[in-house]
């Protein structure tokens, strides 16, 4: 704890704040800590293919669908329509996906993976799992396990529903 004192900037007020309660008190406080260095250190890994953890989020989840139209994956994404056109231009520009016209319809098209992009797709999931070993691998099973299993019930409870994508 006193290497995160140590970087955090002294006050300019002289101002007393004994009634608040210290940063480090705060459980969101380090979610947020090890969340920002395991999606940097992510973020370099990805870039370092080519991609970016958008970019990720949307092939994991077409590789999973198999197709998919526009609707399901700005479902996945979280995101507005025009946002998720522009990830999936950059995919295509990619050669990672490609719109296809669904069948039996002239106009709705459906989004799937070439064959880079599910090439790609398990050298990406090994990155993420090798980051997540680089993290919480010294964790025992059984902390990983319990840790998991705390995140999903916080999503549960509180019916968090956006994949993080960014």
């Amino acid at each position: 704890m006193e290497t995160i004192r140590n970087h955090q900037k002294p006050s300019m007020s002289k101002a007393r704040t004994t009634d608040a309660s210290p940063l480090e008190a705060h459980l969101g406080f380090w979610l947020r800590f090890v969340s920002n260095h395991v999606s940097l250190r992510f973020q370099q890994l990805l870039e370092a293919q080519g991609v970016t953890v958008t970019e990720w989020v949307a092939l994991r989840t077409l590789l999973a669908q198999g197709e998919g139209s526009h609707a399901s994956l700005i479902d996945a994404l979280g995101m507005t329509k025009g946002a998720a056109s522009k990830v999936i231009s950059r995919l295509e520009e990619k050669g990672l996906a490609q719109r296809q016209r669904a069948e039996g319809s002239g106009r709705e098209q459906q989004l799937v993976l070439t064959a880079k992009g599910r090439a790609l797709v398990p050298r990406l999931a090994k990155l993420a799992d090798a980051n997540d070993e680089h993290f919480f691998g010294h964790l025992p099973a059984s902390e990983r396990e319990a840790l998991v299993a705390a995140m999903q019930a916080l999503v549960q409870h509180h019916q968090l529903k956006q994949i993080p994508s960014q």
